[in-house]
Parts: C-alpha cells; sequence; structure tokens
C-alpha cells in the first residue's frame, strides 16, 4: 500500500524527503523542459495511457505520481496537445473516481472482512487528494498565467499606441503587423480554450466535496490539509473578476466554499476569507452573498451567513470611517443578503442595530436598505401560531419606527437613502395605510432640505406614492369630504346609540393631524362647489358638491358595521393624504425656481403627476412651468417641453385647442412670451399637427357650438404663435381676421381688435402684397378708427393703439403719410375745434385757454399716439437705410464681378483703391447719414417749411411742459430727470425711469454724464420705481450700453432690500455680470466694499452683500490678487491723516503740536472691520497666505480692535483647516497611487506653510495685545492730564479772577476749523454745512499750541492727545469729559481750601 499523500505547502515542496518516510513525494522528477517536442510529446502519451489503461489508484504508484508531478511542475511550458490530453486524463480518472465512493460503503455492508475494506478506502482517499491537488494545481498555474499574458497585452496595447502617436503614425502598417503576429502568436497558446476546461475541472472538485466523503476519512470533518488546500485556492480564484465572469466556475466555486463551510463546518476559516473578499474587492460583493445564500438553501443551514452578520456587527463602528471602501462593500453585501436571505438577517438584524450610531453613513445608508429589505420579505410568512405572528408584527413596526427616524439623520445621504427605502415599499406595497400619511408628511417636510440629493429622493417618493396610493384615482379633497360624511351618517345609522359627539371629534382629531401638515381645518366653500365625488369606484355623484347634499345621493351599502368604520378611516386617511400633497404645492413652485436642475425637472414631474390624480391647486402650478422654457438649462427645457406636451397636446384636435385657447387667455404676459416660445418650437417639429390648427381657426370662426368671443379671441392668439414658425398658417384665412378681428365680435370683446393687428404684423410678404391688393384701404381705415376712436376701453385702448401702429408701419407702403394724417385728425379731436389750423394758431400766439379745457383720457390718448408714431418712425427709417444699404452692397458685388469676368483684376482692384482715396464710397454713406438725420429732424421739426408728422404739434407739445410749475427754466434731461426725482405721482416717475432707459440705448453719449442720477432711483420710495430701475440699469449695463461706473453699490444694496422681487433682479444681474469676460465683480468689489463701509449700513445686511459677491468670485488667481488689494485698503482709511504728520514732521515740528485723532473715528473702526470680514470670505491658497502675511505693516494698526483680529483668527482656522484636509487627502492619494503626487493637494500640503501659519497667528495675537496695551496706558495718560488740567484750574492767583479769562470751548474750534478746511466744491451750500464739518473735526489755535506745551515731556511722548477724549466710548471716560468740559466752560463755583488740598494731594498721588 502507498503511503499517504499529504498536501504540501508550495508545489515544489513534494520534492523534498520527508524526515519520517511517511507520505508520498516525488522521489524521481524528470525535467520536462528539457525534453524535445517528439520525446515530450510520448512522454505525456505514456502518463496518458497509464492513467487510462490502468486502474484508477495507479496515481499512488510512484513511478506514475513522479511523471504527473513533472508535467504538472512545467504545465506553462507543455504545448496545447500536451495539456489536453494530461488534463483529460486526470479529470476523467476523478470523475469515475467519484461514483466509487457510494459502491464502497455497499460493499462494506456485503463484506465481512474489513481488511480489504480500509485498503480500499485509504487507496481512495489518497487517490482523491492527488487527482485534487494536481488539478486545482494545474487551474491556479494556467490561470495566473492568463493574467500575466493579459498585463503583457495591454502594456503592448499602450506602448504602441504611444510609439503610433509619437511618430505620427509612421510606418503604421508595420507596427499592425507586428501587432497582429504578437497576436496570432497568442491566439496560439490559448488554442486550446481554456475556459471551458477550468469550469469543468472546478465543477469536478466542487461534486467531490457534495458526496458523502465521512466514510473515506472517517467522519464528518475531513482533513484539515485538504480542506484548507480547497477552500484557500477557491477564495483566491474569487479574487479574480474574470472568472467570476464564467457562470459555470462562479458556480462550481460557490459551491465549494458553501459545502466546506456549512457541511463540513469549516466556518471560522471560511468567515475569514469572506470579510477579507468583501473588504478588499467590491466586485466579489454580489458573488460572496450568492454563495452565502447557496449554501443556506441547499443545507439549511445559515451558520455561515449568521456567522459574518454576527462578525460585522461586532467590528467597531469607527473603523468604517477609515476604510470608506470596505464600509461600502460591507453595506452592499449585507443588502443583498438581505435580499436573499430575509428570514436568516431579520433574525440577527439586531447586532446591526447600534451601528445607527457610528459615524459612518455609509454602513448607515446600508442598514436603511436592510431594513428596507426585511420589512418587504421578511414578515410575509402567514403561517405561524398568535405568539409568533405577533412578534413578527412588533419586529417589523420596530423596523418600520428606525426607517421614520433615519429620515431626520444629520448626513444628507442616509436622509436621501431612507427616502428610496420609502419608494421602494410603496412600489412594494408594504407600506400600511395607516402609516401612510405620516410618510407623506416626512417626504412633504424633505421637499425643503438643504441637500439637493435629499429633495430629489423626496420628490420621487411623492410621485411613487401617487401611483401606487391605496385611496383611488381621484384625490380632490371636496369628493373625500362628501364621501366621508355620507358614511358617517350610513354610520350614524347603523349605529344609533352612537354618543353625538364621538362624531365631532372625528373631524377634529383629523384636522389636527392636517395642521401637522401644514393645514387649515375648515375648508373653503368655493373648493367643494368646484369639484366632485368620484373616489369610490362604484359610485356615481354630480360634480357640484352641493347639489350633492342637497339631494342626499346615496352611498353604497358595503356591508356590517365593522366594514363600514373601516372604510371611514381609509376615507379619512385619503383625505389627510388629499391635503398633505395640496399643501406641498408653493413647496414645489418654489423647487421651479431652484438652481439645481434636478429639483426642477422632479418638481414638474410630481405637478403632473398631481394633476393626473386632481390634487387641489396643481394645475395653477403647473401654469408656472411655462417661464422655465427660456431656461438655458437644456434638460430643464426638455422637462418642460415634455410636461407640456403630455398636459394639453392631447390625440383629439378638438380638445387640443381648446386647451392652449384656454391657456392663452388665462396666461399673463410673460407666461404667454413663453407659450410663444413653446408652441413655435412644437409647430417646427410637427407636434401641433395641421388637425389642431384647423380646429383652432374654427374656434376662431366660432364654427364650434358655444364658442365665445374670449375663446375666439384665444384661439388666434395661437395661430398667431405658431404663425412665427410657419407665417402660411394665416394666409387662408385674411379675410376672416379682419373681418371677425375688426367687426362686431370685437365690441365684445376688444381685445379681439388687439390680437387682430397682432395677426396681421405675423403675415408673410406675400399675404401682405394680397392684403394691400384686395383690402388695403378698408384695413387702414379701420386701424386708424382704432387710433382716433373712443369706443375702445381704457385698459385695453393703449395695447390696441401700439398694434395698430406697429400694423400700419408694418404693411403700408408709405406709412410716414397716413400717420400724419392720423395725428392731425386726432388733434383735431382732442381740441374740439373746426380745423387743425385753428388749433395750431391758437398754440402759436400762446393763447393757451384751450389748454386748461382739454379733457385728460384724449390728452392722455393723444400723447400716447404722438410718441409710438415717433418711435415707429424712427425704426421705420433706420430698417430704409439699412435696406438701401444692403441693395447697394449687393450691386457693388455684382459690379466687381461683372467687371472681373471682362476686364482685368489687377485694373479693377487698382479702380478700387482710387475711388478709396478720392473717397466715392465714403461720401455715399455720408449722403446716407445726412439724409437719416434730416429725416429724424423732420419728425419733430416745427418749422414752417420742413412740417412733417408731428411736427405739427411740436408747439403745443413744448407749451404743455412748459405749463407744469415744477418744470420751469428746464429744459432737456434736466427736465427729465427733474420729473423722475420730484414728480408726486410714483407711476410717473417709474414710466419715467424706463423711458431714461430707452434713451440711453438710443443717445448713451448725452445720457452718461446722468450715470450718477440714473442709479438715484434705487434709493427711491416706491418698490415700483426700485425694480424699474434694477431692470433698466441691468439690461443697459449687461448688454454693454453702459459703463459700470462707481455708483455699483448702489446696486450691491438692493441685494438686501425689502422687497423679495428686487432683491432677487440685483442678485441675478450680479450672477449675469459674473459671466461676462473675467468676471468684473473681482475689479469692481474694493470699491463696492469702500462705498457699503461709507454707508448706513445694518451690519448684517453688510454681511450678506458681501457674502453673495465674493462667492461669485470662483479663480484663485482673483482671490490672491483682493487679499493684497483689500490689506492695501487697511492703510487707505488713514493715509490722508498719516501723510499730514509726515509734512509737519519734516519741517521740524514735534508730533505734539498737530491735534489729531491718534485713537480711530468710529468710522476707521467700521472700516477695518469690514475689510477683515471680507478678507475671512475669500478662499486661501497658498500664495494668497503669504501675501497675507507679507502685507502685514499695512494692516497691523487695526488689530487692536477685537473684532478685526476675530476676522483674522477665522482666516487662520479656515487656512489650518484647509492645510489639514488636504493634507491627509494627499497622504491618502500617495498611498492609493503609489507615491504619485497629486496637483491639488500641492497648494496647501506642503510642511513649511503649516509652520508661516502658526507663526503668523502668534504674529496677530502679540500685535493685538500690544495694541491694546498703548491703548490702557494712553487712555491712562489722557484721564492724568484732564485731572492735571482739571488741577490747573482750580489752583489760580486772585489777581487773575478779576481778569477776563480766554476759554477755548468748543465754539471756538469750530471757528478755526472753517478757516482752514474749505471745500470748494461745498461753498454754495450755506454755513449749515460748514457748522456739520467743523463738529466733526475740531482744529487748532495758537493758544492750544501754547497750553499743549506746558504739558511735561512724559505725557508728551504719550501716543494719545488730550482732544481725542471725543472719540472715546467708555462710559467712564464720557463721565471724565463732562466734568472736565464743566470746569473749561467757566463754570466758577466756590470750592473751600481743603477740598482744593485734596485734589492737589490726589493729583500728586497720580
Amino acid at each position: 500500500m502507498a503511503p499517504p499523500f499529504v498536501f504540501p505547502q508550495i508545489l515544489r515542496a513534494l520534492e523534498e524527503d520527508p524526515e519520517d518516510n511517511h507520505r508520498l513525494f516525488a522521489q524521481n522528477p524528470v525535467d520536462v523542459t528539457s525534453l524535445r517536442p517528439s520525446d515530450l510529446e510520448e512522454f505525456v502519451k505514456g502518463v496518458s495511457f497509464d492513467l487510462s489503461d490502468r486502474e484508477l489508484f495507479c496515481i499512488e504508484d510512484q513511478d506514475v505520481f513522479d511523471r504527473v508531478y513533472s508535467l504538472v511542475r512545467s504545465f506553462h511550458t507543455l504545448p496545447p496537445p500536451c495539456k489536453c490530453n494530461l488534463v483529460e486524463s486526470l479529470r476523467s480518472n476523478l470523475s469515475v473516481l467519484l461514483p466509487n465512493v457510494d459502491s464502497i460503503s455497499r460493499s462494506a455492508q456485503d463484506q465481512e472482512d474489513e481488511v480489504p475494506i480500509i485498503d480500499r478506502i485509504t487507496s481512495h482517499r489518497n487517490a482523491l487528494k492527488i487527482y485534487t491537488f494536481f488539478l486545482l494545481t494545474v487551474v491556479m498555474t494556467e490561470e495566473s498565467l492568463v493574467s500575466s499574458v493579459d498585463s503583457i497585452k495591454v502594456s503592448s496595447f499602450l506602448f504602441f499606441f504611444f510609439f503610433c502617436f509619437k511618430i505620427r503614425f509612421w510606418c503604421i502598417d508595420d507596427v499592425d503587423e507586428q501587432v497582429a503576429g504578437r497576436g496570432r502568436k497568442k491566439q496560439v497558446v490559448q488554442s486550446w480554450n481554456w475556459e471551458p476546461q477550468r469550469g469543468r475541472m472546478l465543477s469536478l472538485i466542487a461534486n467531490s466535496l457534495e458526496i458523502n466523503l465521512s466514510l473515506l476519512f472517517g467522519s464528518s470533518e475531513l482533513d484539515e490539509n485538504y480542506l484548507s488546500f480547497v477552500v484557500k485556492n477557491s477564495f483566491s480564484l474569487f479574487e479574480n473578476a474574470a472568472i467570476l465572469k464564467d457562470p459555470e466556475a462562479k458556480d462550481a466555486l460557490c459551491r465549494i466554499i458553501g459545502a466546506s463551510a456549512t457541511k463540513y463546518r469549516y466556518i471560522v476559516q471560511s468567515c475569514a476569507s469572506v470579510m477579507h473578499l468583501i473588504h478588499k474587492y467590491d466586485f466579489a460583493v454580489v458573488h460572496v452573498a450568492d454563495a452565502v445564500a447557496r449554501a443556506e438553501s441547499k443545507y439549511s443551514d445559515g451558520t455561515l451567513a449568521v456567522t459574518i452578520i454576527r462578525d460585522i456587527g461586532r467590528t467597531d463602528p469607527k473603523a468604517y470611517v477609515k476604510d470608506t471602501v470596505g464600509a461600502d462593500n460591507v453595506g452592499r453585501f449585507l443588502v443583498e443578503l438581505a435580499d436573499r436571505l430575509p428570514k436568516v438577517v431579520s433574525t440577527n438584524v439586531g447586532v446591526l442595530v447600534p451601528h445607527f450610531g457610528g459615524e459612518s453613513y455609509k454602513i448607515r445608508n446600508a442598514l436603511v436598505g436592510v431594513l428596507g429589505k426585511l420589512v418587504a420579505k421578511a414578515f410575509n410568512d402567514v403561517e405561524g401560531d398568535v405568539s409568533s405572528k405577533s412578534l413578527r408584527l412588533r419586529t417589523k413596526q420596530a423596523m418600520l419606527e428606525i426607517l421614520l427616524e433615519r429620515c431626520r439623520d444629520v448626513s444628507a445621504y442616509t436622509r436621501s437613502r431612507v427616502l428610496q427605502v420609502w419608494a421602494e415599499l410603496c412600489e412594494e406595497h408594504s407600506v400600511s395605510i395607516g402609516l401612510w400619511n405620516e410618510v407623506a408628511s416626512i417626504s412633504a417636510g424633505r421637499l425643503e432640505d438643504k441637500s439637493a440629493i435629499v429633495r430629489k429622493s423626496a420628490l420621487n417618493l411623492l410621485i411613487t406614492m401617487l401611483q401606487h396610493n391605496p385611496f383611488g384615482p381621484q384625490l380632490r379633497i371636496a369628493s373625500f369630504e362628501a364621501t366621508l360624511e355620507q358614511y358617517k351618517r350610513k354610520l350614524n345609522e347603523l349605529e344609533p346609540n352612537r354618543p353625538a359627539e364621538d362624531s365631532s371629534k372625528e373631524p377634529t382629531s383629523d384636522g389636527e393631524s392636517c395642521n401637522e401638515d401644514g393645514e387649515i381645518d375648515d375648508l373653503q366653500p368655493e373648493v367643494t362647489n368646484n369639484t366632485h365625488l368620484d373616489s369610490l369606484p362604484d359610485s356615481c355623484q354630480p360634480e357640484n358638491g352641493e347639489e350633492l347634499r342637497e339631494k342626499d345621493v346615496s352611498v353604497p351599502d358595503i356591508g356590517n358595521l365593522e366594514q363600514t368604520k373601516a372604510l371611514i378611516a381609509s376615507l379619512e386617511a385619503g383625505l389627510s393624504f388629499s391635503k398633505c400633497m395640496s399643501a406641498s404645492m408653493p413647496i414645489l413652485v418654489q423647487l421651479m425656481a431652484s438652481s439645481s436642475a434636478s429639483d426642477v425637472e422632479n418638481a414638474i414631474l410630481l405637478l403632473m403627476r398631481c394633476k393626473q390624480f386632481q390634487i387641489d391647486g396643481a394645475e395653477a402650478c403647473l401654469r408656472k412651468i411655462l417661464p422655465l422654457a427660456f431656461s438655458q438649462d437644456k434638460s430643464i427645457y426638455e422637462a418642460v417641453e415634455n410636461a407640456f406636451i403630455s398636459i394639453y397636446i392631447r390625440k383629439n384636435p378638438v380638445e387640443t385647442a381648446k386647451q392652449l385657447l384656454n391657456l392663452a387667455i388665462d396666461s399673463n404676459i410673460g407666461d404667454q412670451a413663453a407659450l410663444e416660445f413653446i408652441v413655435n418650437a412644437l409647430v417646427s417639429k410637427g407636434e401641433i399637427s395641421s388637425s389642431t390648427t384647423s380646429a383652432l381657426w374654427d374656434f376662431f370662426c366660432f364654427n364650434i357650438n358655444g364658442t365665445t368671443a374670449e375663446q375666439s379671441r384665444g384661439a388666434l392668439s395661437v395661430l398667431c404663435m405658431a404663425a412665427k414658425s410657419s407665417s402660411r398658417i394665416l394666409g387662408s384665412h385674411i379675410q376672416d381676421i379682419i373681418d371677425i378681428g375688426f367687426g362686431r365680435w370685437a365690441k365684445v370683446e376688444p381685445l379681439l381688435a388687439r390680437t387682430a393687428c397682432t395677426a396681421i404684423q405675423r403675415l408673410s410678404e406675400e399675404d401682405k402684397k394680397k392684403l394691400l391688393l384686395s383690402s388695403g384701404s378698408r384695413l387702414f381705415s379701420i386701424l386708424e378708427s382704432l387710433i382716433t376712436g373712443n369706443w375702445l376701453p381704457e385698459n385695453i385702448y393703449y395695447a390696441t393703439a401700439d398694434k395698430a401702429i406697429s400694423a400700419i408701419y408694418m404693411i403700408h407702403p408709405t406709412p410716414e403719410a397716413l400717420a400724419s394724417t392720423i395725428i392731425k385728425k386726432f388733434l383735431s379731436t382732442v381740441f374740439d375745434v373746426v380745423g387743425q389750423d385753428q388749433a395750431q394758431n391758437d398754440t402759436d400766439d400762446n393763447t393757451v385757454d384751450c389748454l386748461t379745457t382739454v379733457h385728460v383720457a384724449k390728452l392722455s390718448r393723444f400723447l400716447f399716439v404722438v410718441s409710438h408714431i415717433a418711435m415707429n418712425q424712427l425704426v421705420y427709417i433706420e430698417s430704409c437705410i439699412q435696406k438701401i444699404r444692403r441693395q447697394k452692397t449687393k450691386k457693388d458685388k455684382a459690379a466687381a464681378e461683372s467687371q472681373n469676368t471682362e476686364e482685368n483684376p489687377g485694373a479693377t482692384q487698382e479702380n478700387h483703391s482710387i475711388n478709396a482715396e478720392l473717397g466715392l464710397a465714403a461720401s455715399d454713406d455720408a449722403l446716407l447719414d445726412t439724409l437719416a438725420e434730416r429725416a429724424e429732424r423732420e419728425i419733430v421739426s416745427g418749422g414752417s417749411g420742413e412740417k412733417n408728422l408731428i411736427g405739427d404739434c411740436a408747439t403745443f407739445l413744448s407749451k404743455l411742459c412748459r405749463n407744469f410749475s415744477v418744470l420751469q427754466k428746464r429744459i432737456n434731461l434736466q427736465l427729465l430727470f427733474t420729473v423722475v426725482e420730484n414728480a408726486p405721482s410714483e407711476v410717473v416717475r417709474s414710466n419715467c425711469t424706463l423711458s431714461l432707459g430707452d434713451l440711453a440705448v438710443r443717445f448713451p453719449n448725452l445720457l452718461e454724464p446722468w450715470t450718477e442720477n440714473m442709479y438715484a432711483r434705487l434709493r427711491d420710495v416706491s418698490v415700483s420705481v426700485r425694480k424699474n430701475a434694477v431692470l433698466v440699469l441691468s439690461h443697459l449695463i449687461l448688454n454693454d450700453m453702459m459703463k459700470v461706473k462707481g455708483h455699483i453699490n448702489e446696486m450691491a444694496i438692493c441685494i438686501e432690500d425689502d422687497v423679495e422681487r428686487i432683491s432677487s433682479l440685483a442678485k441675478l444681474f450680479f450672477h449675469e455680470l459674473s459671466k461676462k469676460g473675467s468676471n468684473p465683480i473681482y475689479n469692481l468689489l474694493p470699491d463696492i466694499l469702500g462705498q457699503l463701509s461709507n454707508r448706513n449700513l445694518k451690519r448684517e445686511s453688510f454681511c450678506n452683500v458681501m457674502q453673495f459677491l465674493i462667492g461669485s468670485i470662483k479663480k484663485d488667481k482673483q482671490m490672491e490678487a483682493l487679499v493684497e488689494k483689500l490689506c492695501n485698503r487697511f492703510s487707505g482709511v488713514t493715509g490722508m491723516l498719516g501723510l499730514m504728520i509726515h509734512s509737519y514732521t519734516c519741517y521740524g515740528l514735534y508730533r505734539k503740536h498737530i491735534r489729531y485723532k491718534s485713537t480711530p473715528t468710529l468710522a476707521d473702526t467700521k472700516q477695518w472691520e469690514y475689510i477683515s470680514y471680507s478678507l475671512s470670505l475669500l478662499t486661501f491658497t497658498e500664495k494668497g497666505i503669504k501675501k497675507l502675511i507679507d502685507s502685514f505693516k499695512s494692516y497691523e494698526h487695526a488689530l487692536a480692535e477685537d473684532l478685526v483680529t476675530e476676522n483674522f483668527r477665522s482666516i487662520i482656522n479656515k487656512v489650518r483647516l484647509t492645510h489639514a484636509i488636504l493634507f491627509i487627502l494627499l497622504m491618502l492619494y500617495v498611498s492609493l497611487a503609489s507615491g504619485c503626487e497629486s496637483e491639488q493637494g500641492k497648494k496647501f500640503a506642503k510642511p513649511e506653510l503649516k509652520a508661516c501659519i502658526e507663526e503668523f497667528e502668534e504674529k496677530v495675537n502679540k500685535f493685538h495685545m500690544e495694541k491694546k496695551e498703548q491703548e490702557e496706558t494712553a487712555r491712562n495718560a489722557q484721564v492724568h492730564i484732564e485731572k492735571t488740567k482739571n488741577m490747573e484750574s482750580l489752583v489760580v492767583p486772585s489777581k487773575v479772577k478779576d481778569e477776563p479769562v480766554e476759554e477755548y470751548d468748543d465754539d471756538d474750534e469750530e471757528g478755526v476749523s472753517d478757516s482752514e478746511i474749505v471745500d470748494p466744491s461745498m461753498e454754495e451750500q450755506g454755513d449749515s454745512l460748514k457748522a456739520s464739518d467743523s463738529e466733526e473735526e475740531p482744529s487748532n489755535s495758537e493758544e492750544e499750541l501754547s497750553d499743549s506745551e506746558k504739558v511735561p515731556d512724559s505725557e508728551q511722548s504719550g501716543t494719545t492727545s488730550p482732544y481725542s477724549l471725543n472719540q472715546n466710548t467708555s462710559a467712564g471716560e464720557e463721565e471724565g469729559e463732562s466734568e472736565s468740559s464743566n470746569v473749561k466752560r467757566g463754570n466758577r463755583t466756590k470750592l473751600s481750601s481743603s477740598s482744593v488740598r485734596r485734589s492737589l494731594r490726589s493729583s500728586s498721588r497720580t
């Protein structure tokens, strides 16, 4: 009998001689690599023949064992045929050996002699081990070879790719041949198709573990070396992603792991290997979960799963914070395991719950997913007794409570994941009706979460809840209330003894639950009146809720009392859900204005779903998606377009037309512009079909019964919108437009005439010509009557007249002639005189009595028509000039081409150069410009020889303007700005603000000196004026029609305007301004900071403005430059004072002779605080922090202020935190990338920067303490000086008392101040301004200088002056000031000699 086979640590260990000589080893191995190919082939054939011809146990023979070992040792060098022969022989022998194990057990029962049976068992066991060892060794050898070949392939491909790119594809054919040759050689090596062989070999090893091996090994526990070798190599193969993609190989590995761990109790080692796989290889997570699940399902033993779960539960939660990849993989594994083994995981989930308190959000996310899987799958078993069912119910309820609690997790990722799990549970119908409203309430609250991913998940959850709601397809509040009321009456009939107060309490409790969602208890009656009941599938209710109550429609009888109560509870839950969804409509409107595209898209989807289920308020909210069509984000526009198509574009053309015209009727101006944009796009794409267009014409022409004039107008509006893309739409109904649009229906619906004017403008050029030929005179007479008539209402006239004037200039061949006629006729109508000449003569003779009797409405209309005709005439002149120039260019081009064909090109070029020198081309352009200027002058010319268009009423307009007393002695622009500033009517000021924008576009050079006055409109008390000023200035600046002047701080202040609309417009302006060029805000920021610091602005408002402005600066270079600019601002605050002191010092005067404020004023302190705060908002790079340190001299004097120092400390803390984070990231990147450095980390990760930061912090703290000590010293010295002066004023000789004493009070100081500092620009402002200036800046006098010379040298050397006490803010200093000033101003109180002596003694002690 052969010695037993012991699994070695490595293959070559079989060549070592055993010490006890009691195991099988390779005694005479053959070096097959030295054999010739023919000899090697014969050698392999001999081995295969022996293995197949002899018995299965021949592998134990020393000769056969040595030869097989020699081939396996050099398996990678064998040619493919030899590999196939060897592998097939070993595999076939093992496959035959396995069934013999059962035959051994049967023969053992029949034979009485045990010795032969024991020998056979030993031989079978030995052969099983040897075959398994050699086959797994072949697998591992071949897999290592394949992996090395794959790496060579990748390296070769990259090498040749870069080589070809470097030489720019030179010799590309040769390279391709080399690559192809290498590929063919490798293909030959792999021609024996290793993958099927690998799968069959691993399946055979898995089969060997699944048979009854207890007879071979004597017990259920197999040989430790055998199991260790098999399991170790199986888990090693699990680390190869390519093997796991092979279904047969993966199945075999899963079977091996399951059998080893479960059947043979190899738990501890298998669990450790599984945890290693999970932590290190993310691709193996799902496959490991499959292996664990298969083990439990095949052997009905979840020991392996339970052991892994408990091992994960015992892991320290802090370990997952560091190992983020491992935490992610462990979480995925738990979710996959819960999906496959819900009952096993549910019984052991308690060990995982403590990880909810860990810091790793990935583990919490995974546990949330696990609970979701368990709730959906682990408690569906209806079998079991009452106690087990009760236990499962309590467990499930506890899991649901945890999920509700996790909706408020600190991590946004976890909150988002919880909401996703709730959506999955809703899809699985695993959420009960009792819990439905609580989930909906939490989800609605998460719509206002600060994280975009949480809001997205909340929106998706609400969409899912609507799709899978258990309450019905219609969720109107009135429907539920009506049905609920009827069933409550039904319940009272079934339960007559029921107390009345119970029924009254139920709505109250329901109302309280709704109050938690933000809903009001009592519903408005009109909501109930306008909806109908359709909640129950069997109920048939009328649309009017009041009619329902009056008729007392009976409800279906659903059964007994308990069923009725259950239905009432369900209806109450449905009512609460409907109220919750309705209450979330305002939040959805806010989300549609979000900067996150996902918010907008999902909010639109939710609104569409709400409209489908008829949620109250959804229809109105959907109207607000129209302006989003102008969004620059393509995804948002596509979402709006898809929503528009699904809501309004129906299959039925008539219904589609009705939806569109109703939308056009109810839309405001902004919505109509967006609707026109969408309709144009849909018409061009063919989404709006010709049948829909025909249906719109039927509505306009009243061909559909029940059509109203308003619907006709709406249909024509939609057709005008569609005509912008396809002008042929209007051509077939020109006569209908004139007859209906300006006919009797226009008097019923006056806006129909305005829409008809728009339709005329949208006609194609061909249709316009047809209209002029057929009905031109009639049309112009109608338009003239519209303009000059009085039948249009006041609120509709102006818009209609505007469209009518535009239509005249659009289609009339000579519009100026008709316009002049209209003005003359209108002028005569306004003054009610026989002819125009009389009115003109009255105005020329300055007889303005008629001006006082003019009707205001007529005058208003007349002025409107005159101004719009003038504007349209200007546009018409410019279009004519452009047309002439295009024709001239076209003509010159054609002439040049003809000359090139007939004459010499050189001569043609010479002629052009001669014409250019003579200025012939320039003269033509100058002639056109002269004609244009003359035409423009003729518009308003009042001369007798050049009267044209509105020149006839020029004198009247001039008289009219001068009639206002406020406008006297003002002309031109000054007159207009006077009106803008002083007009009592905010409507006048608002309209004039808009007119200033138009003038700035037309005459930018004339308006340029008045820029400051235009910015001043941002401070107007009227909201409409400020809003229009923001809009006008935004338009002018963003379109480069106005330069950004030094008054841009006025716009910045509007960011904190009390009106949200103005604040939003100002923010939008700066957001768009930051996109222009290299971000102009970067250059404007220092000036804005300086201006805002001098304004009386709240600190909170200033901080908000600077946060917004600095947030728009993204570039590091700009941030670095801002650091230096802002630091220089510190020295600029008191720069003039320092210059004055320096000049006096140069002339030999001491610092003590100059009376200046050595302590900073409140204004200086305020500016320092604001500058330092702005610095703290910047993002500091390495260069930025170095610039801050280098500029220390410029702001060291400001460090005496506590707030300034705190701001610098916040900068240091921010930089230190950034440095620490980036240093950790760099170290992590280096560890992952094998020493590669991160460019991002280099910004802050340098160790020497940390030392600089610490040194800078120490320096700031040191200077702050020194400055505080200097201030305290100066303050004490000041108090001493004041006390000394007080004593000197008290101890006075008697002879001085009789003489007049000269006092240097504040009035004298003020007079000196006025004589020293004179602002030339303020001389005309009067004495009041001088007095205010003098109060702020006290001056010096000779007497005061002489007094200061008496101060001892020790006091003179201090840094503070006695006169700086006026700026101190402490209570004690103010008392000292008041006391000293009382003494100075001549309050000669008679003091006793004892009090004088006490004062002197105290002064000497001081």
